[in-house]
């Protein structure tokens, strides 16, 4: 059920150190620890709740578990290995694509379902799975799980489209990995402060 508390209501300082502390924590740092079934789905509930034009909610995910992040592997090393030309192909590459998905708990492929309304550009669909992606990653925050969104490999080429079942209109736009580390909490910077990144205009 969604909350009916007034904004006025929330804390603050919680929500600005949830912000500050979402980091990208890679596979390198995975530890054998599972997540919950129970947790993705709470993070996926959350990506549910992204803002979007014209209520399209064009985020759809393709949830890997078990034997599945295994055999998705070996799907994208061997779409590389078919669409490379062989002076191009890097075994790593390939071992890399195979087997990074087993290195979670949960690998979840990102896509954009197209929705049917003309008037809604197609970036505003993306830009709108990219919000519903950052709510799940602010919930894996919160709940101490590691998160990370990676594209690479055969991502955007249009047979990954067929793997994954999407139509010719849609996108997929990366990955996202689930699981537990062990390291301790990265601290988070900025190149910058936010103001040399702000322009304000009065006229």
């Amino acid at each position: 059920m969604p909350s009916t508390q007034s904004p006025s209501t929330y804390h603050f300082e919680e929500i600005q150190r949830l912000i500050r502390n979402r980091r990208s924590i890679f596979p390198v740092d995975y530890s054998d620890a599972t997540v919950s079934r129970e947790t993705v789905e709470l993070m996926l509930e959350s990506a549910n709740w992204a803002p979007n034009h014209g209520h399209t909610e064009p985020w759809h995910f393709v949830v890997f578990e078990k034997e599945g992040r295994e055999a998705f592997g070996l799907a994208h090393a061997e779409l590389y290995r078919s669409e490379t030309p062989a002076e191009n192909f890097q075994q790593k590459k390939y071992d890399k694509l195979k087997t990074r998905p087993t290195l979670c708990s949960y690998f979840i492929a990102i896509c954009m379902k197209r929705g049917d309304n003309p008037k809604i550009p197609e970036i505003e669909e993306i830009e709108a799975v990219a919000c519903a992606v950052q709510n799940m990653h602010l919930t894996a925050t919160a709940l101490g799980v590691a998160g990370y969104w990676t594209s690479g490999g055969m991502t955007y080429h249009p047979k990954m489209k067929e793997l994954l079942k999407l139509r010719e209109e849609d996108r997929c736009l990366g990955f996202f990995y689930v699981a537990k580390s062990d390291r301790q909490w990265p601290e988070g910077r900025r190149k910058s402060d936010w103001r040399e990144k702000v322009e304000w205009r009065s006229v």
